[in-house]
Formats: structure tokens, C-alpha cells, sequence
């Protein structure tokens, strides 16, 4: 699931005529970058939340097919925070797995990121969450904190995510859910995603991983432009 249901009112005017997702940087959106690499791991069924000047999304991707991957739209008539668009995009997500044994764990990731993240590394995670529902309720990919985020979000010790602390790390925007994460989520209703995992952390509910390539929080015009010189550039 690519969520992209977000204003980007930081990035205003560019977002006043047309939705974050498509903004352009090294001559391409920064949605298709994540349908490229999803589509390189072999990632097929992929499902995209919209709500402001969602029908742009649609109309500029279409079904998907032309970068090899089956794209199925959450529209949303107001943003429904994280955890409010995954709950709502649930009966989506699981009616387009190719595994139909029960409910299925799926990736998620921002789609105002940059990220050069090879997205196979998650496969095993994924497997491993099917065969064993009951242990973890998410998989967080962590990076280290940007300039603007200096403080971070949660800890890692070994393979395990912990609440905040002095060796913080950057919650990539990526990540690996069980669906049942989101069982007291209300669909329709407006969710904010941290408080679920804070509460499956007390539990020792989320593993972890600390991707160290290139991961860029494209959240101002600045950051945009610089982004888009530096892949301009090679």
C-alpha cells in the first residue's frame, strides 16, 4: 500500500494544483519511484490511498500496468490520517492476496519519501509474519534523523523496536503490518498511526531494521528542489 492521501500543505502553492504524490524530481513523480522499486521485488498488487485531487493520481498512473504492477484505489472524500487509510483500504488489501488463507501482512510506504530501498529485503519479513501471525503486529524500516527530525522516533536494539531514548532513529515511513494492528480502528473514522505502535511496542509487538541507504523526507519545496538537482546530477 502506497499512502498518499496527505495535503502537503508544507508544500504549499506546489500542492494548491496538484497532489504531493506527483510532484517531480529527476524528471519523474515521487510515486513512481516507489512503483518501480515494488515492481522490481516483484511486488504485483498494490493498493494507493488518495483524497486531495485524488482523480489526478488515477488519472496519471491508471491501472498500473505500464510499470508491471495491478494498482487498486482507497479514495477517500477527506484525509483519514495513516492509520484511518489503512484501516479503511483493509478489505482492498486483502481481497487483491494472492495468498487467501486468513489475513495477510502487507508493506506500506509513504508516498511523499524518497527512498532507493530495495524492497525484497522485506520479503522474508513478510513470509515470516504470514507463517507466524500471533508473534509481531509490525516491522518498522528505521533511518537515521534527518536535520529536521534530530530528536528521532523509537529505539532499536538488535531486531526489536523500543520507545524513544537517547539513540533514536528516524521512522522511515515504510513499513510491514499485520492487519489486525488496525482491528479497533473504525473504517471511515480519522486514526493517527503513532499511538498503535507506541502500544505494540510496550508489548514487545514490532521488530525492526535500519535501512542506512538513501532515504529523503521530501516534506518542504526546498528539500524537493535539492532532491531534484541531486538525481539530476546522477
Amino acid at each position: 500500500m502506497i499512502l498518499a492521501a496527505g495535503r502537503g500543505d508544507r508544500m504549499r502553492p506546489l500542492t494548491d494544483a496538484l497532489p504531493k504524490p506527483l510532484l517531480r524530481a529527476g524528471g519523474k513523480s515521487l510515486i513512481e519511484y516507489h512503483l518501480e522499486n515494488l515492481a522490481r521485488a516483484g511486488f504485483v498488487d498494490v493498493v494507493i490511498n488518495h483524497a486531495h485531487l485524488g482523480q489526478m493520481i488515477e488519472a496519471a498512473l491508471g491501472d498500473g500496468e505500464r510499470y508491471g504492477v495491478d494498482i487498486r484505489y482507497s479514495r477517500e472524500p477527506a484525509a483519514l490520517e495513516t492509520a484511518g487509510g489503512i484501516a479503511q483500504a483493509l478489505t482492498i488489501l486483502q481481497a487483491g492476496s494472492r495468498n487467501t488463507e486468513g489475513e495477510q501482512p502487507f508493506v506500506t510506504v509513504n508516498a511523499d519519501i524518497y527512498c532507493e530501498i530495495d524492497f525484497s529485503i522485506l520479503l522474508p519479513v513478510l513470509r515470516h509474519m504470514q507463517t507466524n501471525p500471533d508473534e509481531d503486529l509490525a516491522h518498522l524500516v528505521l533511518v537515521d534523523n534527518p536535520a529536521q527530525h534530530i530528536s528521532g522516533d523509537f529505539g532499536l536494539d538488535s531486531d526489536r523496536v523500543t520507545p524513544s531514548g537517547k539513540d533514536n532513529l528516524t521512522f522511515s515511513g515504510i513499513g510491514v503490518y499485520q492487519p489486525r494492528l488496525f482491528k479497533d480502528v473504525v473504517p471511515g473514522t480519522v486514526a493517527k498511526l503513532a499511538p498503535l505502535l507506541r502500544q505494540a511496542i510496550a508489548a514487545g509487538k514490532i521488530s525492526g531494521q535500519y535501512y542506512r541507504g538513501r532515504w529523503v523526507d521530501v516534506g518542504t519545496p526546498e528539500r524537493l528542489h535539492l532532491l531534484d538537482v541531486q538525481l539530476r546530477e546522477g
